[in-house]
């Protein structure tokens, strides 16, 4: 990869973009101290990825964005792009698919940077692998800076080491090895965090054991506890009718409590009439408010008038546009006038000389004018001010007299209805009859309703018992279930562990002869330490190392005498059946004896893994080979799903029983709730019946007592009905005695009219001195003008252009004046 091109926009002292092309062959910067070229080279080792803000020369790593100069605004970001030509394609495998890479550090004010390679945001240990693959980076000796070399001469033996690795370019398989150190560190971090959990989750498990031990023993305790809260819910109830009879007797003490009790609400009903008299000074503050609302309308129409001034402004704009324009107009003339004679030039100028003197006078006379109209704008402003603040208190006070009479006369058809009402409740109470006899109908319905609720009561404490039962034999079948349960799923998870070690050669193209090999359990280490790994190798014929088979030949020899085949115990592919007949079974004391028997091509082996070899080797038994444990694992799978099979069938026997004392559970449940349901019924019964006969006799105290306070409250009403009447009369007399608004808003329309024609009077004499200043501009121009063609004849025609530039740039200020009001 080569360096071709660096762009830097806002770094350091770099605030437009600016690009660096890097040709082949030798690129200098040359320039005086101060001008930034050593920001280029730290440019280069900021975007390779260099993270430390003392090697930038910086306090702090916000400090590479430009900050500002004396005409210039600082910058909120900084960003450097190194373009890398990836032609050879050494790029990493991430990027080296582009024939170009476009290298960018981008950093926000107070945000940190990121980093981007073709657009694409990366790592900063990406960017950093990639200058190591091209044996350079932001601390790469091959960036020298001032005493490098000496620094390089006298580095020790590690620094030199790094400098020949990337001399060699292979820094980049240093940061990859550090990388991947660092994830492994992190894995095995993981790993012991791992043990950790496993060990917390044991003793967790230790102690939920515990408490399943202790949440059936609870199950038992709280039968008896039911049990025991039932006789006692029976003694408190009995000791609660004592109390209800107490309590019959202190209800006819609270009724007379209740009359009393009234008649203190009577009086608190006077002072609340007494504390909203205090509301006209709430009303009053509400008033003011209102007042301040009014100022705040004014202010807005101020506002409105301000705008007013803007669109004359507007006017006075276009007016001197289009002079403007007459003066554009003149200048050309002029210049097609050029040829004119000296004479009528100087006539020119004297005459410039009078109208200057006359003008003087006239912008002194002018400046006194607007001094003189904006002392009078200011005076009738102060009176108008005053006159909107007063016209706006005396609107307050009548709206809020006007408010306090409507009110008080809403007050008073409220008191005169609720006077009615009283009156027709006084003779609806006085037509009510007492009515004894339908209190002793209610004491008899409450006595019945009370011996039903005693029996259902009883009904209940029976199916209490019989859930009780019926819990307790559920559990007792549970417990086998969840035994029976546990093992099936313990077998199920080793079976299909397994399965899943068995599977592992299944995904290869070709299967082993091993998954085609059947042995009896017990001969496993016996037909690994025979064949080893020749089990691996498949009888498929594509294969291209493979069992091919051959056929039994007559003339093989035999076993030595008193040597059991191998071949017995095991179920083989016919490709196998000649090399297991050269294969004996024998006890491992018999081996070293039997082994000088052997012809060529037999061996022996032991149950335990001892191998004897006609060629002389021999192999003691050892730990099963890989296809060893194969077999073995295949022969636990079958007897685990066996015993599976077996496990499954008591789960279903256990799961019917736990079925059955389920459903026993739940008709004792449902029995329970039905008879507690019918409780509660009986229990509402009751209680509806005393409430009635409660209601009954408070309804007939009440009665006494609504009389007693319905008088009372009409006596109170009549006082108050007087005193909203008194309230009235003062509100109207008050209002009635307000100056009227009409005499202040016709005084304060004068007021606003001279506002106004003072406020024009003001516009226009300003306007009058700022045509005098122009004119008087103009004419200095002009002589100016004049007083370069006298100088000089030959530049008359290009000086008489620039007055016409000039002309334009102030139609243009004119203009853009105009558009922003």
């Amino acid at each position: 990869m080569k360096l071709t091109r660096l762009r830097l926009t806002g770094f350091k002292s770099f605030v437009e973009p600016t690009d660096f092309l890097i040709e082949p062959g030798l690129t200098g910067v040359v320039g005086p101290n101060g001008c930034g070229k050593s920001n280029l080279v730290e440019a280069l080792r900021w975007v390779m990825g260099e993270a430390s803000h003392k090697a930038m020369r910086a306090a702090d790593m916000n400090d590479v964005i430009f900050s500002g100069s004396g005409n210039r605004p600082a910058r909120n970001n900084a960003e450097v792009m190194l373009s890398l030509d990836n032609g050879d394609r050494t790029a990493p495998a991430l990027f080296n698919e582009h024939d170009a890479l476009d290298v960018s550090r981008r950093i926000d004010r107070d945000a940190g940077s990121t980093y981007r390679v073709n657009g694409r945001e990366v790592r900063a240990r990406d960017v950093q692998i990639i200058f190591a693959d091209a044996s350079t980076g932001a601390r790469s000796p091959a960036l020298v800076h001032q005493g490098r070399i000496g620094e390089i001469i006298q580095a020790k033996p590690a620094q030199r080491r790094r400098v020949l690795e990337e001399a060699a370019g292979i820094s980049g398989l240093h940061a990859r090895r550090h990388e991947a150190e660092l994830r492994l560190n992190a894995a095995e971090q993981n790993l012991a965090r791992l043990e950790d959990v496993i060990a917390q989750i044991a003793s967790q498990m230790e102690a939920l054991k515990r408490q399943s031990r202790q949440a059936v023993r609870y199950r038992t305790v709280a039968a008896e506890l039911r049990k025991t809260e039932a006789m006692l819910c029976h003694l408190r109830w009995t000791a609660a009718n004592v109390e209800a009879a107490e309590a019959e007797q202190a209800k006819f003490s609270s009724v007379r409590a209740v009359a009393d009790a009234t008649g203190a609400q009577a009086e608190t009903a006077k002072h609340q009439a007494i504390v909203a008299s205090t509301l006209p000074q709430l009303r009053e503050a509400e008033a003011k408010a209102a007042a301040v609302l009014q100022r705040l309308v004014m202010a807005r129409e101020t506002l409105d008038r301000e705008e007013t001034r803007a669109k004359e402004r507007l006017a006075e704009l276009d007016m001197r546009i289009s002079q403007l324009r007459a003066d554009t107009e003149r200048e050309r003339r002029l210049v097609a006038d050029a040829d004119a004679a000296l004479n009528r030039l100087a006539e020119e100028e004297a005459g410039l000389q009078r109208e200057g003197s006359t003008t003087s006078e006239r912008q002194a006379g002018a400046a006194e004018r607007v001094t003189a109209a904006e002392t009078a704008l200011v005076g009738i402003e102060k009176k108008f001010t005053e006159l909107t603040e007063a016209l706006a208190d005396l609107a307050a006070r009548r709206n809020q007299l006007e408010r306090a009479a409507r009110e008080h006369t809403d007050r008073l058809s409220k008191i005169e209805s609720q006077i009615r009402d009283v009156e027709n409740e006084l003779q609806a109470l006085d037509r009510q009859a007492q009515n004894s006899s339908k209190l002793s109908e209610l004491a008899a319905a409450v006595d019945a309703a009370q011996n039903a609720v005693t029996e259902a009561e009883a009904a209940a404490l029976r199916t209490e018992a019989a859930h009780s039962a019926a819990r307790q034999g559920f559990d007792a079948a549970r417990h086998p279930f969840d035994e029976a349960e546990r093992r099936a799923h313990r077998l199920e998870t080793e079976a299909k562990t397994l399965a899943r070690l068995l599977g592992v050669e299944t995904q290869k193209m070709w299967p082993p002869a091993l998954d085609l090999v059947t042995v009896e359990k017990g001969y496993e280490t016996a037909l690994g330490a025979a064949l080893g790994d020749d089990l691996d190798a498949p009888i498929d014929p594509a294969a291209p190392m493979r069992w091919s088979g051959a056929s039994v030949d007559p003339s093989d020899p035999q076993l030595p005498e008193g040597v059991e085949p191998l071949n017995k115990y095991v179920t083989a592919p016919p490709e196998m059946v000649r090399r297991l007949a050269q294969i004996g079974l024998v006890e491992r004391q018999d081996g070293p004896r039997l082994a000088a028997l052997l012809k060529t091509g037999q061996r022996l082996v032991s149950r335990e893994g001892d191998l004897w070899r006609w060629d002389g080797f021999a192999a003691a038994a050892h730990a099963p080979t890989a296809a060893a444990r194969r077999l073995g694992q295949r022969n636990r799978l079958t007897d685990i799903e066996r015993e599976l099979a077996t496990a499954r069938a008591e789960v279903e026997t256990k799961r019917a029983r736990v079925t059955a004392a389920d459903a026993d559970l739940k008709a004792a449940i449902t029995a329970e709730t039905e008879a507690r349901t019918q409780r509660r019924e009986a229990q509402s019964r009751a209680d509806a019946a005393r409430e009635q006969h409660a209601n009954a006799e408070r309804e007939a105290n009440r009665t006494t007592a609504r009389l007693s306070a319905l008088s009372e409250a009409k006596v109170r009403l009549v006082e108050s009905r007087d005193e909203a009447e008194a309230m009235k009369r003062e509100a109207i007399d008050a209002l009635a005695a307000l100056q009227p608004v009409a005499m202040l808003e016709g005084e304060l329309a004068e007021v606003r009219g001279e506002v106004t024609a003072k406020r024009a009077a003001l516009a226009e004499v300003r306007g009058e001195a700022q045509s005098l200043a122009r004119e008087i501009e103009i004419r200095q121009r002009r002589a100016q003008a004049i007083e370069a063609e006298r100088r000089q004849w030959q530049q008359r025609q290009s000086s008489a252009q620039e007055q016409l530039s000039a002309l334009d740039a102030r139609i243009a200020e004119a203009t853009t004046e105009r558009t922003g009001l």
